[in-house]
């Protein structure tokens, strides 16, 4: 069996075996029980069937890295032709405890790109016709919040408030449309210790970090650290570190 890939929107794990691809659900008090082993290319999903590769880079080799050109866009298409004629949302996203950003996305999946990410908070300040204006309109604004937040960041924040003060600042500079509080339901009363495991009772997933407890212990894993890894049936008894809270 691989981990071939994960949803960071509403938790779950891919793994393919001999008989195909079973989507694991990542719910709360769910027991996982994998074993990893070797790591190696993740390979490509195509028409709900896995293609191996055995390349050893991981999570992806060369041949199956796939870029999100609109990602990397400003206002100018980086496509052979434009598509991104939905209308888009601009909106800023809280992290605890204080770390804000700017983004924009497909109005309608705005909700769900807000959970991928594993925002606190967030607002949606604006509504623009089209992706290439809202690119523009992300990278001036840019300038001053940043766009993006790295996972580190993200899971040192884990067991922490927004600081609602400096988020109320934040928004005092804009007019938001719509605001969002969004609750994991981890019940984390301290910070969860940083592992690549897949053995535990599962907390629950904040964006693409997962949080399973296990010998007294919490610990919390980027998902996409455990795409590529052969993994076996059984609870690993792999030592870890301890958090302070099992002591």
């Amino acid at each position: 069996m691989q981990i071939v890939g994960y949803d960071s929107s509403t938790g779950g794990l891919l793994v393919s075996d001999s008989d195909g691809l079973t989507y694991r659900e990542l719910d709360p008090g769910a027991e996982l029980e994998y074993t990893l082993g070797e790591r190696h290319c993740a390979g490509t999903v195509h028409d709900d069937s896995h293609i191996a590769c055995e390349n050893s880079a991981a999570p992806y080799c060369p041949d199956h890295q796939h870029t999100w050109v609109c990602a990397r866009c400003t206002g100018s298409c980086l496509k052979d032709e434009m598509d991104c004629f939905d209308d888009h949302a601009i909106y800023l996203a809280a992290f605890a405890p204080d770390q804000f950003k700017v983004g924009v996305t497909k109005e309608w999946r705005l909700e769900t790109r807000l959970r991928e990410q594993g925002a606190d908070r967030a607002a949606h300040i604006r509504t623009v016709d089209d992706g290439r204006i809202a690119r523009r309109l992300e990278a001036e604004i840019a300038e001053e919040i940043p766009d993006r937040v790295r996972v580190p960041t993200k899971l040192a924040g884990l067991g922490q408030s927004v600081d609602a003060s400096a988020w109320q600042n934040l928004l005092d500079q804009f007019d938001p449309i719509e605001t969002f509080t969004f609750d994991y339901g981890l019940g984390l009363e301290s910070q969860p210790v940083d592992e690549t495991i897949a053995t535990g009772t599962v907390r629950g997933t904040k964006g693409r970090l997962l949080v399973v407890d296990r010998g007294g212990s919490t610990y919390a894993v980027d998902m996409r650290n455990l795409v590529g890894y052969e993994v076996t049936d059984g609870r690993s008894s792999r030592e870890l570190q301890s958090s302070l809270g099992s002591f």
